[in-house]
């Protein structure tokens, strides 16, 4: 039935035609509903069908369907979130686009990381693993970016940078992509063979490896990605965009480095990498208040206690309450609960709506309880 205000605009007929035109699933809200969980489902139990050691701390596992077919589409930069142990963590797919028949999701080790190290440790061919669809807004919008772009990546941070260098390769793309690729040492070099082969095959894809412990024959840069050495390799900056994505220490390093060259701040994309590793050192931290004491939060009817410096997601999942979450970082808002009682602090990564402070919302994954809190989720 037409809204009685569609005739005064203008095509109305045409619109109408091509609305009634489309496929059923485009109005029936069954066939609907099946279309977009095809393309954006919440959960998708897949099987590993292959793990490649890709350096001694960093593995990759190739996932497809148990049944066959395609999964969900994706913009290279993406991630999946990844459900083991209790939580969830976010991981970038290193695949490209343009393959759809698989995902590859590329694991570096951390010191004491949870899942990381669960992963990498136990994950073997024929296991299953249950993950998210793809989501995640670090990706190429060639209407914003342009089509001259320079990634900074630090360790697994190449990770989203090898999704574009390969959607690049797989779909002819006319792209120019600088890759800069800081690692401690020429071990740590994650696709090194591949992404040098790709770079010998297409003119406009450039890698150059940075590292910062380099072996007697290494003929490359030292030492870190300082701003003189970024426009000396992938030349000036003006007018492109700069992806950032690595360890924590590279965001506020890469951004001073940027800052000195000039390259104005809209002109660089950072991928969102976690909690904060010490939200006591934001200057908003209330001043005076033990990080290391424990306070009591109430949520969905039971009490438990938690340190003040730990996020509230986490407390939250060590206590069996699983809010739904995907980056872990601030930036999604999946996980965004609201302050009923108490005083939290929320950290600067927090992507929070205008209307969150006034009406006491926040992102629990970098939310940190001050006082005993009282939570609605």
């Amino acid at each position: 039935m037409s809204h009685p205000i569609a005739p005064h605009f203008d095509d109305h007929d045409a619109v109408r035609a091509d609305l009634e035109a489309r496929p059923r699933h485009a109005t029936d809200p069954a066939a609907s509903a099946a279309a977009v969980d095809a393309h954006h489902p919440r959960r998708l139990r897949l099987t590993v069908a292959e793990v490649v050691t890709e350096t001694a701390s960093t593995s990759t596992f190739r996932l497809r369907r148990p049944e066959g077919g395609d999964l969900p589409p994706f913009l290279a930069g993406q991630y999946v979130g990844v459900f083991a142990d209790g939580t969830n963590r976010p991981y970038a797919i290193a695949s490209s686009p343009a393959r759809t028949d698989h995902w590859d999701l590329t694991v570096r080790r951390v010191p004491g990381g949870r899942i990381s190290n669960h992963l990498i440790d136990t994950l073997a061919p024929g296991d299953t693993l249950t993950t998210t669809g793809p989501t995640g807004t670090f990706h190429h919008n060639p209407l914003f970016h342009g089509e001259d772009v320079v990634f900074l990546a630090g360790g697994s941070g190449v990770v989203p940078a090898m999704s574009m260098i390969r959607e690049i390769a797989d779909r002819g793309l006319s792209r120019r992509f600088h890759l800069l690729y800081g690692s401690r040492s020429a071990e740590d070099i994650v696709f090194r063979t591949e992404l040098d082969a790709l770079a010998a095959a297409h003119p406009d894809i450039h890698v150059h490896h940075v590292v910062q412990h380099a072996p007697a024959d290494w003929t490359g840069p030292i030492g870190l990605l300082t701003g003189p050495l970024v426009e000396a390799l992938a030349g000036p900056l003006a007018g492109r965009t700069v992806y950032v994505c690595g360890p924590q220490a590279l965001y506020p390093y890469a951004l001073r480095q940027l800052a000195a060259l000039g390259h104005p701040r809209r002109r660089i994309r950072f991928e969102a990498n976690g909690a904060p590793a010490d939200p006591t050192a934001q200057p908003h931290w209330p001043t005076g208040t033990d990080p290391s004491a424990e306070v009591a939060v109430t949520a969905r009817g039971r009490t438990f206690r938690t340190r003040r410096d730990r996020p509230l997601l986490d407390a939250l999942e060590d206590a069996g309450i699983r809010p739904e979450a995907a980056c872990r970082s601030g930036e999604c808002g999946l996980c965004r609960i609201r302050v009923v009682k108490g005083h939290v602090h929320t950290a600067t990564e927090a992507r929070l709506r205008l209307s969150d402070e006034r009406f006491g919302y926040t992102h629990s994954c970098v939310a940190y309880p001050i006082t005993d809190t009282e939570l609605d989720l």
